[in-house]
């Protein structure tokens, strides 16, 4: 791989007609604007199908870099992983795959990054944290708090999750 900073964009669940949620494009541009601060970046936009549409997150979020200016060759979609976990094991297989092996920034919402930035930790990269968006994700206090109980409850879950599967891994040889 290049000596491009990799920059992981976490999904985020599409609108029913399958355009980006405001939480989305706040991700998005919190990435762009992240990248357009370093030297070389290639984004890695993270998502799957996001029901109803079936649009993939990844794809909308390469749609969106693109429009930005970014071209085709700096972005790399990885758009499988249907949730938090999976985006990161399978970023992870993309990269090493490319051949990477230097530090990864995360980017998503701040309810959610604290969560991204530690399971990329528990696969072995030295993480960058992309400034979150400077706008909450949720508008209504309730609706923060929501999101807030949700990550406090997905962390140790996913990180539990993690473990076994690294653990799985290591004892298959992987």
């Amino acid at each position: 791989m290049d000596h491009a900073l990799p920059v992981v964009i976490f999904g985020a669940k599409l609108k029913p007609d399958g355009t980006p949620t405001r939480t989305l494009r706040l991700r998005v541009a919190a990435a762009h604007a992240f990248g357009t601060r370093q030297g070389r970046v290639m984004y890695v936009p993270t998502g799957g199908p996001s029901p109803p549409s079936g649009q993939r997150e990844a794809v909308v979020m390469a749609d969106m870099l693109h429009a930005a200016g970014v071209p085709p060759d700096g972005v790399v979609v990885e758009d499988t992983a249907p949730d938090t976990l999976a985006s990161v094991i399978r970023c992870s297989a993309l990269l090493r795959r490319r051949g990477h092996a230097g530090p990864v920034a995360v980017a998503s919402s701040a309810y959610h990054l604290p969560r991204c930035l530690l399971l990329m930790r528990m696969m072995g990269w030295r993480v960058v944290r992309v400034p979150p968006p400077p706008v909450p994700a949720a508008r209504g206090v309730g609706r923060r708090w929501f999101w807030r109980l949700r990550e406090g409850a997905a962390l140790p879950w996913d990180a539990l999750l993690l473990a076994g599967y690294r653990l799985r891994a290591w004892r298959d040889g992987d």
